[in-house]
């Protein structure tokens, strides 16, 4: 009978985890755009430094889960772009080794996300002696990410926008209208917004 209770309390306990974890996913991914999309570039620094401190308490509780590691490098990465100078370099290598440890468990995760990333990433961080940056690596991770995910919102985007870094506008041109017409994501309408609105922007001044 002992085991019998434990069975069922266990058959009860994982639906209410699974919702928790769900939950404070979709509460990371909210804010972030929020702060993106909706919040004054001059308060942007403080409000992803804050939300960073959570992404990193959030992958804490669940370090067998991908996602809040996929997350925790996403906000860090963008924290370090709000940042900007030599500060944001620490923070990228933060960024870096979240998202290399979210590959590490599951590289399909959120479709992809921590390759595409790390693209983004190591195409925008400064290379060598000052940060990492590496547009092979840039190239090969955000390859593997279209892989995944070939009709993805963020990896054509992030594709699109490295092509234009390389000088291929036209070969841009490609990913970003997909960008554009990518379906969206559930529950991700504001960063959809934004994204394609980014994407519209690029395409405008080619």
């Amino acid at each position: 009978m002992r085991w019998i209770v434990m069975i069922v309390v266990w058959l009860v306990a994982v639906p209410a985890w699974s919702a928790d974890f769900q939950a404070e996913l979709s509460e990371i991914q909210k804010r972030w755009a929020e702060i993106q999309y909706q919040m004054p570039e001059n308060d942007q620094e403080k409000a992803f430094e804050r939300l960073t401190t959570d992404a990193e308490a959030f992958a804490e509780r669940y370090p067998e889960k991908p996602e809040p590691l996929i997350w925790q490098g996403i906000v860090l990465s963008t924290y370090a772009g709000a940042k900007g100078g030599l500060g944001a370099l620490g923070l990228v290598k933060r960024a870096r080794a979240a998202l290399e440890a979210a590959l590490a468990i599951d590289a399909r995760a959120l479709a992809g996300s921590a390759y595409t990333s790390l693209g983004s990433l190591y195409y925008q961080v400064p290379g060598w002696p000052l940060g990492f940056g590496d547009d092979e690596k840039a190239e090969k991770f955000l390859k593997k990410a279209l892989a995944i995910n070939p009709e993805g919102m963020d990896a054509n985007y992030f594709f699109g926008d490295y092509l234009i870094e390389q000088g291929e506008p036209e070969r841009a041109r490609v990913y970003l209208q997909k960008v554009i017409a990518a379906p969206g994501r559930p529950g991700r309408d504001l960063a959809d917004a934004g994204r394609k609105a980014e994407a519209k922007g690029l395409l405008n001044k080619l």
